[in-house]
């Protein structure tokens, strides 16, 4: 369990395919609190450390992982939103994400506000996900809440530290994402379509 608070910027390093998996090798200023087993969110996506070197830890991400998320199409260099899982007691800041991303979205439209950012992001309407007015969204791991929300798009508002902190600054018209609904919508919109 996650909080879409983002801890830091990790960098991709390497890539290995091995059959139809591919292993990342990430660096980041969290190194020395990591160990092996534990899960961390990677723009969104919960993957189990399974190495560790000195200077950057090794993930894994199966086919399954790799046909919902932008993951598959990470190059050498790129950046990534990084969360470690949610300790028991922690105080809540964003709001419940799992780390289990429900499909990408694209990004169609970034306007610049002057001291702010508004990004728009569109995505397929086959899989029932919804957004509302003033819900939350998970974004590339990123807890926001939506400002526009529309049939199969909507917009989120962005303050200059999480601009400056996450990956959105890379962000482009054309830019793949990640996107987890929030739970709770889901599991409405669920009870709903069986009415």
């Amino acid at each position: 369990m996650f909080t879409g608070i983002i801890e830091s910027i990790g960098v991709v390093k390497a890539i290995n395919h091995d059959k139809s998996n591919i292993n990342f090798c990430i660096s980041s200023d969290l190194i020395s609190e990591l160990k092996v087993d534990q899960s961390i969110s990677h723009n969104g996506v919960c993957l189990t450390v399974v190495n560790l070197e000195k200077d950057s830890y090794t993930v894994t991400a199966i086919k399954e992982t790799l046909d919902k998320t932008n993951l598959g199409k990470l190059k050498l260099g790129d950046q990534l939103n990084l969360e470690r899982c949610l300790k028991v007691g922690d105080r809540l800041d964003g709001h419940f994400v799992q780390g289990h991303v429900d499909q990408i979205a694209t990004c169609v439209n970034v306007d610049n506000e002057n001291g702010s950012w508004v990004f728009t992001f569109k995505y397929s309407p086959l899989n029932n996900n919804i957004t509302i007015e003033k819900g939350s969204i998970t974004v590339n791991g990123v807890s926001l809440t939506v400002v526009n929300s529309k049939e199969s798009e909507f917009s989120v508002a962005i303050i200059p530290y999480t601009f400056d902190n996450t990956n959105f600054n890379s962000f482009k018209a054309g830019t793949l994402v990640n996107l987890e609904f929030d739970v709770f919508g889901k599991y409405i919109t669920k009870l709903y379509s069986k009415k």
